[in-house]
Parts: C-alpha cells; structure tokens; sequence
C-alpha cells in the first residue's frame, strides 16, 4: 500500500479490524433525482442491504415487501422473501446497452445499478487494498479550506463499479471526503459522491450520509439537481 492508502485505511478502522468483518448489515433510505428521472421515484426509499465484505455481493431487502435483490455482477435476481425466484438476469450489465438519459429502469435495471455502487461504497477504502486494484496519489485539492490528498484507483475488471478508474479524496484526518467518477452505464454521467457524518461502528468507522452531484470541467460541482442521496440508520458488523 502507499502512503496515502495506509493513511485512509488506518483512520477508517485498520486492515485487522477490517479482515475480521464477513458482512455489513445496513439500514437506509436512497433517493435523490437520479431515481425520478428512470421512473422509479421513491423504490430504495425504505431498504436494509447486508453486504459481503469479500465477494462482490449485495442483498437488498425491503421490509413489509415480499421481495429482496440479490446483486452479483454475472447475475442478478429478484425473490421472494422465502428464497422463491421471481426474475433472474444474467450479464447484467448488458441490459443498459443503447439507453438514454430518460430511458426507463424495470426493477433490475435498479438492483445493478444500486448493487454496483453500495458495494464500492460501503468497502472503501478497504476495497482499494484488494487483489487486482492499482492505486497512485495525484495533485492534492483545495476545498472549503482543507486539503485533500487524492487517491487514483484502477479497478480490476472482475470487479464491477461505476467505472474503471475513479478518485478518493481524503482530508488532513485520513477520512473519505469525497468520491469522484463517471458511470458507465449512464454515458459516463459525471459523479461527486460526498460523504459526512461519521459513525465508529464497532471499529470502522463509516460515513453515514452521502450526497452526489453531477460536475464540470475540473471537478466543479453542479449543485442541482441532488442526484442521489443516501441515509443510513442502524449498522451492524459480522
């Protein structure tokens, strides 16, 4: 790991700490624009993921529903709550070929899209200590008086995210700042992912309140509309 990387990964709980973990179990609500503009309003508003802190997993349940996600890059699927298959997809990915802005999502649409992204979310910075990710520190930014060291990361291509080579932003104490990126699988859409209000969850500690904007230029963000928010009530490790 460089400099930064150990920086990051210390004040965010530890490596040890981290390779104890098996799952997170997290409680949230996602809203933002992003949803409306895909015709799918409020559907994350209420939802309880747990997600695998080793595999590229994500379980999405939504409580008084008879429905839950199961997000794996090669295949998704919708259940039932007893394990019952409603809808399968596979290659994923592929199904947002040739769609445009306002193009709508059907409900795996919304589980790839979601799953790709808590999944980076909730394993940073660990995430950027696995096998296959290249890391390198850039020029450092100035913003609201701190300054952030930035961390470069390269993703390796069995790992599925928003795109292959995205920025973490960190200030003077090591913690996540902001995250900076494009998405593919929305025509390289642009991202600032800020990420506030930090809680030590029996020792990592985790941003609990995200917010994303689009940006321009040189990372200049476009303050409306919110493109996603996110909230998130009770955490528990395993």
């Amino acid at each position: 790991m460089n400099d930064l990387l150990q920086t990051a990964v210390a004040a965010h709980g530890g490596l040890k700490r981290w390779q104890e973990i098996t799952t997170l179990k997290v409680a949230a609500s996602i809203t933002g624009a992003i949803w409306f503009v895909k015709s799918q309003g409020d559907y994350l508003k209420n939802i309880v993921m747990t997600v695998d802190t080793k595999l590229e997993r994500l379980d999405t349940e939504f409580p008084g529903q008879d429905k839950r996600f199961v997000f794996e890059p090669p295949k998704l699927a919708m259940e039932r709550v007893d394990g019952t298959t409603l809808e399968v997809r596979d290659d994923p990915e592929q199904s947002f070929a040739g769609q445009q802005l306002e193009t709508p999502w059907d409900d795996l649409h919304v589980a790839y899209f979601q799953g790709e992204a808590l999944w980076t979310y909730l394993t940073t910075p660990f995430l950027y200590t696995y096998d296959g990710f290249v890391t390198e520190e850039i020029s450092p930014i100035q913003v609201d008086g701190e300054s952030w060291r930035r961390l470069k990361v390269t993703f390796p291509e069995n790992v599925k995210s928003h795109s292959r080579e995205q920025i973490s932003c960190f200030g003077p104490d090591g913690l996540l700042r902001r995250h900076d990126y494009t998405v593919d699988i929305l025509g390289g859409a642009t991202g600032l992912n800020y990420a506030s209000e930090y809680r030590n969850v029996d020792g990592i500690v985790i941003p609990t309140k995200r917010r994303v904007y689009a940006y321009e230029g040189d990372y200049v963000p476009v303050m409306e509309p919110l493109l996603v928010a996110i909230d998130m009530g009770e955490i528990t490790l395993q």
